[in-house]
């Protein structure tokens, strides 16, 4: 699935640099911004720890996401750059449905918040619409859940990976704006981090996928 999603993200590259596209970029899409986001988040397990005997294993994590990033875009003639970070949180963690637990390959977890920060390129396809595919760092957090009947323990995987993705930003009156956007994660290091009298684990392998959908409402200033 993973390089499915890369092939696709490529050709969205690809698909921004064709001159039928550029424009002239317009000033409603350059300068400092901040935004609102929600959307549909989705954690899975990567092929190497997927469940290929239990076909009808759930190996997903499913809930809503939301959260509010900023950024900085420039242009270069008809060519947009630009720089974001941006704070999520989500809904989603493993639960038991019909006596089947859902689980993806860390056991009895919920999402914590993800960081990101990246940068994004894109051209105008039409005076009031951006098309963009963007990329970067990410660092989320899954809150490993646990009892022995009378203590409940709760302690994170802290994982690294990167992201990217790719979206359509449209021009709204008064300097604001709507965007709608598809991004794919991989997060292939982590360490389950304690408390300040314990110390943090060594990093270990991870292949976890995430998938999002995202919608968003931002201001440029």
């Amino acid at each position: 699935m993973k390089y499915t999603v890369a092939i696709l993200a490529a050709s969205s590259v690809a698909a921004l640099a064709s001159p039928a596209l550029a424009q002239d970029t317009n000033a409603a899409f350059t300068g400092p911004r901040a935004e609102v986001l929600a959307g549909y988040d989705s954690s899975t397990a990567g092929s190497t720890i997927d469940d290929d005997i239990n076909v009808d294993n759930d190996q997903s994590i499913d809930g809503i996401t939301y959260g509010a990033a900023i950024g900085y875009d420039v242009a270069f003639g008809g060519v947009l750059v630009g720089a974001e970070a941006e704070y999520t949180g989500s809904t989603a963690d493993t639960e038991f449905v019909d006596g089947d637990f859902e689980g993806f390959g860390f056991g009895n977890v919920e999402t914590g918040r993800d960081l990101y920060v990246g940068a994004r390129v894109g051209v105008l396809a039409q005076p009031d619409l951006l098309v963009y595919a963007k990329g970067g760092y990410t660092n989320a957090k899954y809150n490993l859940r646990s009892t022995d009947g009378t203590r409940q323990f709760d302690q994170d995987i802290d994982a690294d990976g990167y992201r990217i993705g790719a979206g359509l930003e449209y021009a709204l009156s008064g300097n604001s704006y709507t965007k709608i956007e598809y991004r794919y994660s991989n997060y292939g290091e982590g360490e389950i981090d304690f408390d300040a009298d314990v110390p943090d684990t060594d990093r270990f392998d991870l292949d976890t996928d995430r998938h999002q959908v995202m919608v968003g409402f931002g201001y440029r200033f």
